[in-house]
């Protein structure tokens, strides 16, 4: 039988980590609920990390969007919630048809859907379970799935933003490194070659620059350790808990980045306890599922610290208050929103808010990266040229 390395939450909020052998992960995670634990992700031993969370954000967001709107329209027709995943089913490809199917028997023997989609982990996240299992709880599984459609939309949508507004630097930076490395190692041998023919004295700059030249060309494979020693520092920061977090603390300190992290940090939790708290969850489970859904180990953390916190009695803003990670307008919506009894409609808000400051920090920081990237390639490619024209004028003068 397989092993599998699992991290939970208990519930006073502790963290617990620890090996068992089960014959899937989601049996694994289905046998830690049964003693009362919140999974956070199950993983084979050989690699911590590709738990659950990893091999949901590398499934098919696509496939899982499309079988919940599906599910979401069909239940608020008036179909069994049976005949309502078998016509999903039908009309999905594999491997989320197949999932469905197994999902359906299991629910028709009587199990609860959010047990039967548990044992599927690595396809639905455990904020898609916690609002099931809160949808089944209020008997509103047709809200709750709608919920969750709008939900994944939108995070679908945020991200596709995001990764449009990266294109153009990310490019940027890789033609502006290419046409470095093409007049190290090629155009400059040249010149040298022809210069040195016609006996011009070089100034220094030409000659600091041939030198690099010629020290990139005999020791190119030091050329390879910066993108070798990027790709190395990726793998420990998605294999390790100590990679997460350090490069997690890194980000949180970098002047804008860190604000624009704190907001989308806060945007995440906000949605995703707004959304649960109208599925009808209560405020502990919901802190549970926004705790394992997190992907940011330093945000987990301080969810973990406020559900401890309110579960011995304080008020959720007064949790978030204490928070280095959420910044303090989380706190102030959440008073106003716990004052008024509308807790889920201010954190609603609140989302809205920190997404809108968070779109608009990040144009603003790939609108700033961009003309930085062209003026040091500019400074670059203009001190190349400056120190051959110098040379080239040395050539003329000489003959003049």
């Amino acid at each position: 039988m397989p092993s599998f390395a699992y991290r939970a939450i208990d519930n006073h909020g502790t963290r617990q980590a620890g090996h068992a052998d089960a014959p899937t992960p989601g049996a694994l995670a289905l046998a830690l609920e049964e003693r009362g634990l919140v999974v956070v992700d199950v993983a084979a031993n050989h690699d911590s990390r590709a738990g659950n969370s990893e091999a949901y954000r590398h499934s098919n967001r696509a496939a899982l969007i499309d079988v919940t709107r599906a599910l979401a329209g069909l239940l608020s027709a008036g179909l069994p919630l049976s005949r309502a995943i078998a016509a999903a089913a039908s009309t999905s490809q594999q491997p989320m048809s197949e999932r469905l199917s197994t999902i359906r028997d299991r629910v028709a023997r009587g199990d609860a859907l959010a047990t039967a989609l548990a044992a599927h982990a690595e396809t639905f996240p455990p904020l898609y379970l916690g609002l099931v299992r809160a949808g089944e709880r209020s008997g509103d599984l047709a809200g709750a799935f709608t919920r969750l459609a709008t939900q994944l939309e939108r995070e679908d949508e945020l991200r596709s933003k995001l990764l449009s507004a990266a294109i153009y630097p990310a490019l940027l930076a890789v033609v502006g490194t290419t046409a470095v490395l093409v007049l190290l190692l090629f155009v400059l041998p040249r010149f040298a070659g022809v210069l040195e023919g016609a006996g011009a004295h070089l100034p220094r700059s030409t000659q600091l620059l041939l030198t690099a030249s010629a020290a990139a060309r005999h020791y190119w494979l030091l050329l390879l350790l910066p993108p070798v020693a990027v790709t190395l520092g990726a793998i420990w920061v998605k294999s390790s808990r100590e990679g997460a977090r350090a490069w997690a603390t890194t980000l949180f300190s970098l002047p804008m980045i860190g604000t624009l992290r704190r907001d989308q940090t806060a945007a995440q939790f906000a949605r995703m306890m707004s959304v649960l708290l109208g599925g009808g969850a209560p405020v502990i489970g919901a802190l549970d599922d926004v705790a394992a859904s997190l992907a940011d180990p330093l945000a987990q953390d301080d969810v973990v610290r406020v559900r401890a916190r309110v579960r011995e009695g304080i008020a959720v803003h007064s949790a978030l208050a204490d928070s280095t990670i959420f910044p303090p307008l989380l706190a102030q919506l959440a008073a106003l929103g716990e004052e008024t009894g509308r807790l889920e409609e201010f954190l609603r808000k609140a989302a809205e808010l920190f997404e809108q400051r968070a779109e608009r920090l990040t144009s603003r920081v790939v609108a700033l990266a961009e003309p930085v990237m062209i003026i040091a390639l500019g400074i670059i490619v203009g001190a190349v040229a400056l120190s051959l024209l110098q040379a080239i004028y040395g050539v003329n003068a000489g003959s003049f």
